[in-house]
C-alpha cells in the first residue's frame, strides 16, 4: 500500500516509513530473515548437556550465565544444511516470549533494515519452513529472504519446548 501525501491528513509515504531490522541466517540453500530485536547475541556452538527423550532437532542445554538454554538445531528440524559441528557452527540466542532459546544455522550473514514495502506476502507453497511461521518474501537488491516468525516458531507445540498444560496427578 503506497500512501500519497493528499491521501489523509498526516499519513506518511511509504518511502519515508522506518524499515525494521532482521538478522539474515542461511539454511540449506535459502536465506532467512528474523526480527533483530528477538536476538539477544550469536555465538559459537559449544559442548550442550543432553536431555533423554528430547527430539532429536533439540540438541540439549547449555548453561548461559545463569541461565539454562534448550539449543534447537533448525537444520534438523526441517531437514536442510548440513548438521555438522565445527568451530563455524553458528548459534543465535533469542529471546522469545518468556523464554531464552539458542537456534544452530549453517551461517549468520547480516543485519539489514527492510521497509514494510520490500516485504510481500509469501506464495502458498510447501516450504520446508510451515507456512504458518513465515511473514513473507524480503527481496532487497538481487537477494530474496524468507521473513519468519521465529518467536511463533519456537512457542509453537509441535517445538516441544513449552510445557503443555498438565493436571497434578492425585493420589
Amino acid at each position: 500500500m503506497h500512501l500519497h501525501p493528499a491521501a489523509a491528513p498526516g499519513a506518511i509515504p511509504d518511502e519515508e516509513v522506518a524499515a525494521d531490522e532482521f538478522l539474515t541466517f542461511t539454511l540449506g540453500a535459502e536465506e532467512y530473515a528474523i526480527d533483530i530485536c528477538k536476538v539477544q547475541e550469536i555465538r559459537g556452538y559449544d559442548a550442550v548437556t543432553s536431555i533423554a527423550n528430547a527430539p532429536n532437532f533439540i540438541k540439549g542445554v547449555i548453561n548461559l550465565r545463569g541461565t539454562i538454554v534448550p539449543i534447537v538445531d533448525l537444520r534438523i528440524k526441517f531437514g536442510v544444511g548440513q548438521a555438522s559441528y565445527t568451530a563455524f557452527t553458528v548459534v543465535i540466542i533469542l529471546n522469545v516470549g518468556e523464554r531464552v532459546v539458542g537456534v544452530v544455522v549453517d551461517s549468520v550473514s547480516d543485519v539489514m533494515a527492510l521497509p514494510p514495502a520490500a516485504i510481500r506476502p509469501a506464495p502458498d507453497f510447501s516450504a520446508q519452513v510451515g507456512a504458518d511461521y513465515i511473514l513473507g518474501l524480503g527481496a532487497l537488491d538481487q537477494r530474496m529472504l524468507i521473513v519468519m516468525d521465529i518467536e511463533r516458531l519456537l512457542l509453537s507445540p509441535d517445538m516441544a519446548l513449552v510445557d503443555a498444560p498438565q493436571a497434578c496427578a492425585q493420589g
